[in-house]
């Protein structure tokens, strides 16, 4: 037997209910916000540990001296990882795995896939400086061994000797190896296993909290109507849509 029509409405009339969002307003929204409290405390840890992780000494040693905060690690030795990373993205590989041995030889020791990639970077410079023969004997005598014994060793270096077999290696489909963001990414890698060795995080706290922001925001879409931040570089309120 069929519901009466109703009926039928009656439900689709609390269905419609059980779905719909709730709306809050830019100054009820503004009014949880400023009832949230946050230490300062809390706040100047967050900007030295961002400060710290980058790199920028300066920074920090002028934000120790006004602020109070003191960093969770020596700064001095901020200044020897930079140097390092910095190496790196001037080409000066050679230098890096020097400066990295002096600071604590067990990086490179304990680290076989780190020390594989700054030899490849190694020969990627003497490929982008046109030392073709002092790059075949490097690969060879450095890299080919690492190779024999692991597999992904071996896929790299096989693409990056690639780079041999074009005369115009603008247009060769192994070119991103020759640019600048792969010197960067090898930095980083350094940069991340120093900050590991010092038992220090290799990534800062802000861009974490600004994913949990964006995942937050995401999960409240599903329930609620309100004031978001659509722009993570301004921080304003955007008014809900409804």
């Amino acid at each position: 037997m069929s519901l009466p029509w109703t009926v039928i409405r009656q439900l689709a009339e609390i269905e419609d209910m059980a779905m719909s969002k709730k709306v809050i307003t830019r100054e009820e929204w503004e009014k949880k916000l400023n009832d949230v409290k946050i230490r300062k405390e809390d706040m100047n840890k967050l900007v030295m540990n961002f400060l710290v992780t980058e790199g920028y000494v300066d920074a920090a040693e002028k934000f120790r001296m006004e602020s109070g905060t003191e960093p969770d690690t020596d700064l001095a030795t901020i200044t020897d990882r930079m140097a390092i990373k910095k190496a790196v993205q001037c080409g000066n590989v050679e230098d890096a795995i020097e400066k990295v041995n002096d600071l604590n030889p067990e990086i490179l020791d304990t680290n076989p896939q780190l020390f594989f990639h700054l030899q490849q970077q190694r020969l990627i410079e003497l490929i982008r400086n046109g030392k073709i023969e002092e790059a075949l004997e490097f690969a060879q005598e450095e890299l080919a061994p690492r190779g024999e014994e692991n597999q992904s060793f071996l896929e790299e270096l096989e693409r990056t000797v690639a780079l041999l077999a074009f005369d115009d290696v603008s247009n060769c489909p192994v070119s991103d190896l020759l640019d600048i963001s792969h010197r960067s990414k090898t930095a980083s890698e350094v940069n991340a296993a120093i900050l590991t060795s010092q038992s220090h995080e290799k990534d800062p706290k802000f861009p974490s909290l600004l994913k949990m922001l964006i995942w937050a925001q995401n999960q409240l879409d599903e329930k609620a109507d309100y004031p978001r931040i659509n722009n993570l570089s301004t921080a304003e309120l955007e008014d809900s849509s409804v």
